[in-house]
């Protein structure tokens, strides 16, 4: 089999500059959606990253693409990767999130996943993310509700579902300092609301989880609880905190690594599974697996054992395209090509399926044949500071901006210069994101119009208390003027 190139972290002589990542500027505008698979294939060649179980350039033209539709949220996460000053930016003009979707749909073509995200979306008028949703399905893209689900009720979810919503990925974890819990397992209790929400409307639940010191030992029990729930729970994932220069906690510490996370994930899962394949761009930035769950049993999807498998299969189903949306239809489109002279690949998958079926055993008794699957994630996104020009190279999460696409890790560490962006509206006006001020002094913000570490800052000024007591801790931002 072909010898995959050895990870290893990325060296600090092989950070980006400050001058460097200032300078570093959308991608260009491809003539075709196949040409910008062709270039993103091309960067994954050129940093020795393509094999046989290589995604990104391969099976796909981008993972997805970020469409921030406000910068207001209706709480203050202490790792919040938005703005400090987030809370004084207006919602982008309707018509130029309109102009951004077909930008999506003219970079990556139609199918390309796109996370209608903030800020917290549901802030939008219900009226205007209705619109937003059956614009991107219009343009033939799949949209996913990145929320908090505060205001995400059953009856908008339905509505949005209607309107062509294909995902709700819910963002629930202890940095969000919920009243009234204390642990992450105590928010379960929100997350079974949240999955009652979703129930029956069609829709593929998504879980994501920031990880810090703060909750990282709690990761196997809520990875149980996920695998718990793999008929309701399409996907979970894990985001280790990234310092990008704002909010309240940003130091990962050299307990957070992703062979921690890894382990921590394959204890709650309670088997052996493999990290390294497939894979989805760079192994640095990304890492994936999949559990079969029937009744109490567990599988991994992938082991070392599928390995050989998986190098034959891979290549084959980059040929097709196969809907999650709609697994029954893929998996006959995928029988039907594998019946057209591929005999012997179509020997090995039932190989591979009896012996998934044969270690679930007991479960599909239990379960009555039923087997769900969910899908782990690993996120490592960049430090501000420390971004790599090749895991930028090869990025395959993007976030939309008003000149076009930008790896969402330079979108973190550059977030101001893109949200305080002037835009030309669709009758040819000026629009500012800070209104008529164009500019607002951060003394002169009120404190509900801040985040992170500024509003930290100024309540420990106002009442102390416990948030004082962390900003204390804590070098004190910078005061620079919104501009």
């Amino acid at each position: 089999m072909e010898k995959l190139k050895p990870i290893t972290p990325t060296s600090p002589q092989d950070f980006l500059s400050a001058e460097e990542i200032k300078a570093w500027d959308v991608f260009e505008r491809p003539a075709s959606p196949r040409e910008q698979k062709a270039l993103l294939a091309s960067a994954v060649a050129k940093h020795q990253l393509d094999n046989p179980f290589q995604v990104a350039g391969q099976h796909f033209v981008i993972g997805c693409v970020a469409l921030e539709i406000t910068q207001r949220c209706n709480l203050d996460c202490t790792a919040c990767y938005l703005s400090d000053y987030s809370e004084a930016v207006h919602d982008l003009p309707l018509d130029e999130v309109f102009r951004r979707i077909d930008l999506i749909a003219d970079y990556y073509g139609p199918n390309t996943n796109v996370q209608v995200t903030g800020g917290d979306p549901t802030l939008r008028k219900r009226d205007e993310l209705v619109a937003i949703i059956a614009r991107l399905a219009e343009k033939q893209l799949r949209p996913a509700l990145f929320t908090n689900g505060i205001k995400a009720t059953r009856e908008m979810l339905s509505e949005l579902k209607e309107a062509g919503l294909k995902d709700v990925a819910f963002h629930v974890d202890m940095t969000q300092e919920r009243k009234g819990f204390e642990s992450e397992m105590a928010l379960n209790a929100i997350r079974d609301e949240y999955i009652e929400r979703a129930r029956g409307l069609g829709l593929q639940v998504i879980f994501n989880t920031t990880l810090y010191q703060g909750n990282l030992a709690e990761i196997p029990s809520l990875v149980d609880y996920f695998c718990g729930r793999a008929d309701q729970i399409h996907l979970a994932s894990f985001q280790m905190i990234a310092d990008t220069g704002r909010g309240i906690e940003r130091e990962r510490g050299g307990a957070i690594t992703q062979d921690v996370v890894m382990d921590a994930i394959r204890e709650g899962v309670g088997v052996e599974m493999a990290f390294d394949f497939p894979q989805i761009g760079h192994l640095e930035c990304n890492r994936y697996s999949k559990v079969l769950v029937a009744g109490d049993n567990r599988v991994a999807a992938f082991t070392g054992r599928d390995r050989p498998f998986y190098a034959r299969l891979m290549p084959f189903a980059a040929k097709l395209f196969l809907d999650r949306h709609k697994p029954i239809r893929s998996l006959l489109s995928f029988a039907k090509h594998m019946l057209n002279g591929n005999l012997s690949l179509l020997a090995a998958m039932f190989a591979y399926g009896g012996r998934k079926a044969w270690a679930l055993r007991s479960g599909l008794w239990q379960g009555k044949g039923q087997v769900d699957m969910i899908s782990l994630y690993v996120h490592n996104f960049m430090h501000a500071e420390q971004l790599s020009k090749e895991r930028c190279d090869t990025c395959v999460f993007m976030t939309m901006t008003r000149d076009g696409p930008v790896s969402m890790c330079v979108h973190n560490a550059k977030r101001d210069s893109f949200i305080l962006q002037d835009v030309t509206t669709k009758d040819g006006q000026q629009w500012n994101p800070l209104g008529k001020t164009h500019q607002l002094p951060v003394e002169e913000l009120p404190t509900k119009r801040l985040k992170g570490r500024e509003r930290a800052a100024r309540d420990a000024v106002r009442v102390g208390g416990r948030i004082g007591e962390i900003a204390s801790k804590r070098e004190k931002a910078q005061s620079t003027p919104v501009v």
